[in-house]
């Protein structure tokens, strides 16, 4: 019990979601030794909902990988899984016997029926009923701990990341931005021919602003504009990428990070759901637009960097008839937006 003691401790010291899953790995070794321990990271969308490794115990021991900036090598549909997917349908704890003898559990880790994760765990000798609770204590609390912490990171509204969430992991964004393109450059004189991969082209970083959002609270009120903000997150869920960061930045604005892509497909990604705002019916209100400006996240830059370009992307379109997409980097260089040495005469360097 001491034991036990000592990792909730550990673990209730910890706010960040990297950081609770590398203490609940320790926890589950130190006390369970474990055959196998999977943390996963659950990413719910209409169609399917997708899981990302992010921690656990495999044959080379314990590893950690960062929990906000979900790797597709290691995501993969819980279809894949049958009983990853029936502890998502039960939302309870799930087990099978293995053909070694060996037990597997799926403990799924839930806020209002929303799936956030799922503990797999695989136990070669049978546990104790002392064990099994001690072993369903720790995961309650763990399950606890990141509710706690789902709350504070979301938008109450929506339930998408909230500002606060987003300056934080924004710097996240932006050293791996660094280091994507530390890795390019060493590939580009090591090789000969450069493998396509998931690092290939640039983060992206797009300011969304719903077109006309004051007349939507000054004819309907405030109550149907908040249905259309909740309704308007749902289809930034469902038409972005799983690992694609989504965040309600404030009011009627949202911001999109994406993964690396190229520019051709980013441009794609914001004209699919531009589209799909145009096209989408809103309860009581009909039809509205959205807005969006967007930026390359370069690897010098600072926060307010990259959302400065976005925002005078985004104010060009606001200026030009609204309903549209523009990137800053293609503005500048076709001349409908001057860059900041232009308007100022200087370089500003700092």
């Amino acid at each position: 019990m001491l034991q036990l003691i000592e990792h909730i401790v550990r673990t209730s010291a910890q706010r960040d979601r990297t950081d609770i899953n590398e203490a609940l790995v320790f926890a589950m070794v130190d006390l369970f030794h474990p055959r196998a321990l999977t943390i996963y990271r659950a990413f719910p969308r209409s169609r399917q909902t997708i899981v990302f490794d992010c921690a656990g115990v495999g044959p080379e021991g314990s590893y950690v990988r960062n929990a906000y900036l979900p790797d597709a090598q290691h995501c993969r549909p819980i279809e894949a899984d049958p009983l990853l997917q029936r502890g998502e349908r039960e939302l309870a704890a799930v087990f099978e016997f293995l053909a070694d003898g060996s037990s597997r559990l799926v403990f799924p880790i839930a806020l209002m029926d929303r799936l956030l994760y799922l503990i797999d765990i695989t136990v070669t000798d049978e546990l104790s009923p002392k064990q099994r609770t001690v072993l369903m204590g720790l995961v309650q609390y763990f399950g606890n701990h990141i509710a706690l912490l789902d709350y504070g990171e979301s938008d109450t509204l929506t339930g998408l990341p909230n500002r606060k969430t987003f300056d934080k992991h924004l710097f996240e964004v932006l050293g791996q931005a660094a280091v994507d393109e530390q890795q390019k450059e060493t590939h580009a004189t090591s090789t000969p021919r450069r493998r396509q991969g998931s690092r290939d082209g640039r983060h992206w970083l797009a300011v969304c602003d719903i077109d006309h959002f004051k007349s939507v609270n000054d004819i309907h009120g405030h109550l149907i504009g908040d249905e259309v903000l909740v309704m308007f997150a749902q289809l930034m869920r469902d038409t972005f990428r799983y690992q694609d960061q989504i965040y309600r930045f404030g009011g009627e604005e949202f911001v999109a990070v994406l993964q690396p892509t190229s520019q051709q497909n980013v441009q794609r990604a914001f004209d699919r759901f531009r589209q799909a705002v145009e096209n989408h019916v809103f309860s009581r209100v009909g039809r509205i637009s959205v807005s969006i400006g967007y930026s390359q996240v370069l690897a010098n830059d600072t926060p307010p960097d990259v959302i400065e370009r976005a925002d005078e992307a985004l104010y060009y379109v606001k200026q030009h008839g609204r309903n549209g997409v523009a990137g800053y980097d293609e503005l500048i260089e076709s001349g409908k937006l001057a860059s900041k040495s232009s308007r100022t005469g200087a370089m500003e360097i700092f």
